[in-house]
């Protein structure tokens, strides 16, 4: 009878070195979501002021012309780096939406506010 074949890797040493390499890998992954958190936070703590700022100011949440300058910066950094300029256009998109869903509640906010010669 001819030995059934072996699947490439099954070899408990290597099995044991790729969960090792996985192992260290998945650490990776998980210290840069943390990262990512952050930078968001930090990200999303400045665009709070901008919101305030605009609100104070009578400017528009959403800025078009700026919010395409940031796309197009994004993209080339992006394909610079070897990521997909799509996902990551995508990204901005879904981020820059959320800011202006912000800036509008920030000028609601405002708009329904007492004045500082109040109270």
């Amino acid at each position: 009878m001819a030995e059934a074949p072996t699947a490439p890797g099954s070899d408990p040493e290597d099995v044991a070195r790729a969960r090792e390499v996985l192992a260290l890998e998945r650490r990776s992954i998980d210290n840069i979501d943390a990262a990512l958190v952050h930078l968001l936070a930090e990200r999303f703590s400045h665009t709070q002021r901008v919101g305030r700022l605009k609100a104070e100011h009578g400017l528009p949440p959403a800025d078009p012309s700026r919010e395409q300058a940031q796309i197009d910066r994004l993209r080339a950094l992006a394909d610079d780096a070897g990521l997909d300029p799509t996902f990551a256009e995508a990204f901005l998109r879904f981020i820059v939406t959320e800011v202006i869903r912000h800036h509008e509640r920030i000028r609601e906010e405002e708009a329904g506010a007492p004045s500082g010669d109040e109270g």
